[in-house]
This record gives C-alpha cells, sequence and structure tokens, in this order.
C-alpha cells in the first residue's frame, strides 16, 4: 500500500474515532408518534410513510424522513400536520414529545377531546387545533405550558367557559376560541391586558374576532349579558290570561250586581209600600 493511501487510511480511522455515536431514538417520542398514528385515520394516504420501522428512530440529528415532523438534536420538535384530512383522536401519549415546541392538527377531522395532558408539553409554544371536530372543554391545565404564544382552537365544537387560568399566560399573542359552543364570561385577563409590541396602553388584549361565533358567550370585548325577554308563546299566553280574567271579574260583578238587585227588589218592607200604592180593582 502506498504512503499516501496509508495517510487515508489513518485519516478515515481518526476521524471515525473523533466523531460522535449515532444519537440513539428516544424512546418517548417513539411513544409519542406510534400513539398518535394509532389513533389518527388516514383515507389519503398523507402518513404513508409512517411506519413502525420510522418510529423506531423518528430523527437523525435535525431531519426526519416523517411527513410533518421536523427534528432538533435528536428530538421531535414540531408537529405540522394540517389539511390531511385526518379523523380520528388526539391521543393522551402526545404528552411524550416532550421536547415539541408546535404542534399542528388543523384543517382536518378531529373529533374528541382536547386532552388535559397536553399540559406535559411544557416547551410548547404554538398550539393550533382549529378546524376540527373538537368537543369538550377547553383544559385550563393548558396554563402549565408557559411558553405558548398561540392558541388556536376556533372552528370546533368546543363548550362550556373559557378557563380563567389561561389569562395568565403572558407570552400569548394569539389567542382564537371562535365558532365554537363556548358559555360563561370572557376572562377580564384575556379581554382587557394590554397585548405586546405597539398595542397602545389601555387597549384590549384580545378583539371581539378571538370570541366572536359563541351565542352564550359575553362579556368585553363582545356585548354584556342580555336578559333573555319573553317569547311569543309566553306574550299570547300572557294576552290570553289577562283577556279571559277580565271576562271573568267582568261576569262577576255583573252577576253580584243582579244578585244585590234581586234582594232590593224582594224586600218584605217594600213589598208592603207596594202594595198600599196599588189601587184594588
Amino acid at each position: 500500500m502506498s504512503r499516501h493511501h496509508l495517510a487515508a487510511a489513518a485519516a478515515a480511522a481518526v476521524l471515525f474515532l473523533l466523531s460522535p455515536p449515532p444519537c440513539a431514538a428516544d424512546p418517548d417520542d417513539e411513544r409519542c408518534l406510534s400513539h398518535l398514528h394509532q389513533s389518527l385515520s388516514d383515507p389519503s394516504g398523507g402518513l404513508r410513510n409512517w411506519t413502525k420501522a420510522a418510529f423506531s428512530a423518528p430523527c437523525e440529528g435535525f431531519y426526519s424522513h416523517l411527513q410533518g415532523v421536523t427534528c432538533n438534536n435528536g428530538r421531535v420538535y414540531k408537529l405540522a400536520l394540517p389539511g390531511l384530512s385526518l379523523g380520528g383522536t388526539i391521543p393522551p401519549e402526545l404528552s411524550n414529545c416532550t421536547n415539541l415546541q408546535s404542534l399542528d392538527l388543523s384543517a382536518n377531522t378531529l373529533s374528541g377531546a382536547i386532552p388535559p395532558e397536553l399540559s406535559a408539553l411544557l416547551n410548547l409554544a404554538v398550539l393550533n387545533l382549529s378546524s376540527n371536530a373538537l368537543s369538550g372543554a377547553i383544559p385550563r391545565e393548558l396554563a402549565s405550558c408557559a411558553y405558548l404564544n398561540v392558541i388556536d382552537l376556533h372552528g370546533n365544537q368546543l363548550s362550556g367557559p373559557i378557563p380563567d387560568e389561561l389569562g395568565l399566560l403572558v407570552r400569548l399573542s394569539t389567542f382564537d376560541v371562535s365558532y365554537n359552543r363556548l358559555s360563561g364570561p370572557i376572562p377580564v385577563l384575556l379581554a382587557n391586558r394590554t397585548g405586546g409590541g405597539t398595542a397602545a396602553v389601555g387597549t384590549a388584549r384580545f378583539n371581539a374576532s378571538s370570541f366572536a361565533g359563541n351565542k352564550d358567550l359575553y362579556g368585553y370585548p363582545l356585548p354584556p349579558l342580555r336578559t333573555r325577554g319573553l317569547s311569543v308563546l309566553a306574550i299570547v299566553g300572557i294576552g290570553l290570561g289577562s283577556g279571559l280574567l277580565s271576562l271573568v271579574l267582568s261576569f262577576s260583578a255583573v252577576c253580584l250586581w243582579l244578585r244585590a238587585t234581586d234582594r232590593t227588589a224582594t224586600t218584605p218592607g217594600e213589598e208592603g209600600k207596594i202594595s198600599q200604592l196599588m189601587p184594588e180593582y
């Protein structure tokens, strides 16, 4: 072997010895992705490369072969699967992706509840579950995700109140729960806190468009709670009842007057006076 080849082989051996060993797949990420895949239906085949073999090593440094998965230093950093016609539910095991900073499952047909276990994603900054068919309450546990900048839940079937605790998320710059079935008052800390950036002091933190389309939601920046007026049937019933009562009272008054008049006409003393005045024939 020539001296040149020996030098090249030696250099390759040194590089091999100095290079770090390949990162082993994180078992939490594998569990997270496999459970998510099991919970989803994929009629359009957008997740065709989500295979069991791929779950065992979802990340290669900053790269992933999986559709919608972005990695950072060997960990799942971002999940973006919008508009893939995905059905099914969001599994609680999604919380195993503990390095996740962005979760976007918007514009699909997901149903069921938002798992409170997502609160374990302490690094989460973006949560976009909009335009699905999610139901149930908004988990108050999401307030544990202190780095949340974006919460977009619009266009679902969520019900119940907006948790007051979400107003404690000081980094929150985008909040949209419009067009759901939410009820109750809008938390003061979400409506009246000054926004960041160039927002003027005293302006609303989030405007009415963030809360629109929830007919039982009230309070600034939406109109205040309105007392419900009487229905048409109630008004008609009150009118008929009043008319019937007036008729009964009038009839009773006439009956009492006639009875009083009859008693006056048949008084014995009066009968005698009348008979004395009448001539005999």
